[in-house]
């Protein structure tokens, strides 16, 4: 579990995060979402170190980050897993020398023991026989799946993903969301998510914080957003007549007025 308490953090006078407060659930996959420019990577940010609060606290199961010296902040470091936007592999790097990097950074396992890891995860994420294959070799939506596999090989307590569908069709993007959500349950990880993608707030949003110009406008879960009366949360999840015709459909069947077979009905003659 990680709390945050009345963060706040701004650059150049101006305000970018305004006392935001929330606890992030353990075995959970905790979604922050925004417009650009929300204040949503800026606290990604805060929570793993790269930017330090103004004034709040950050807690990781009860130990108090925002308190901590470098010596402590490095250990705890050691529990957290990253998966960045872009992948960040390094291209001159094998597969297997990416995911092994991490063990060669923080572990003194031998080399016979440090690629029987590899492996595992390699096998956890789908991409078997990929070893020796160099990031440029391999497709958008493996290379992310290498990113997930080099962030859990330290078996970490905690998993941060920017962005993780960025750049993928939706049907990848489907699949790395349910990747995540398949690992956080099964290693009991405290998983925190910075999207855009709104399939993936439908999908693995067990908790969700909407972000507006710097405020927690709204949080709950994927099942609460339908039935959300907030407009700044709806203007921005449900932006297209589409998705808005969607909710309401969704709606009248949660309330009674309508029910499955309508909403089949009403998709074939669509």
């Amino acid at each position: 579990m990680i709390e945050i308490s009345h963060i706040k953090k701004g650059f150049g006078g101006k305000t970018v995060i305004n006392d935001v407060s929330t606890v992030f659930k353990t075995g959970k996959c905790n979604l922050i979402i925004g417009t650009s420019g929300s204040g949503k990577t800026v606290m990604m940010k805060c929570l793993v170190g790269l930017f330090e609060p103004d004034s709040g606290e950050i807690i990781y199961d009860g130990k108090n980050f925002s308190e901590m010296n470098e010596d402590g902040r490095k250990e705890l470091r050691q529990s957290i897993g990253m998966l960045f936007q872009g992948s960040a592999l390094f291209d001159s790097m094998t597969v297997e020398q990416n995911v092994m990097f991490p063990l060669d950074m923080f572990t003194k396992n031998t080399p016979a023991e440090k690629l029987k890891r590899v492996n595992e995860v390699l096998d956890r994420v789908n991409l078997q026989g990929v070893n020796k294959k160099f990031p440029g070799e391999i497709s958008g939506g493996m290379k992310k799946r290498v990113g997930i596999a080099r962030a859990i090989v330290l078996n970490p307590r905690y998993l941060f993903c920017d962005e993780p569908n960025s750049g993928l069709d939706p049907q990848t993007s489907l699949l790395i969301d349910k990747l995540i959500k398949e690992i956080t349950i099964e290693y009991n990880i405290t998983t925190v998510v910075n999207t855009h993608d709104m399939n993936s707030v439908m999908e693995i949003g067990d908790h969700i914080m909407y972000m507006y110009q710097g405020v927690k406008e709204w949080e709950g879960s994927n099942k609460e957003i339908i039935f959300s009366k907030n407009k700044l949360l709806n203007d921005f999840i449900f932006a297209s007549e589409f998705l808005q015709d969607a909710k309401n459909m969704r709606m009248l069947e949660a309330e009674g007025k309508i029910d499955s077979q309508d909403l089949d009905d009403l998709a074939k003659k669509g």
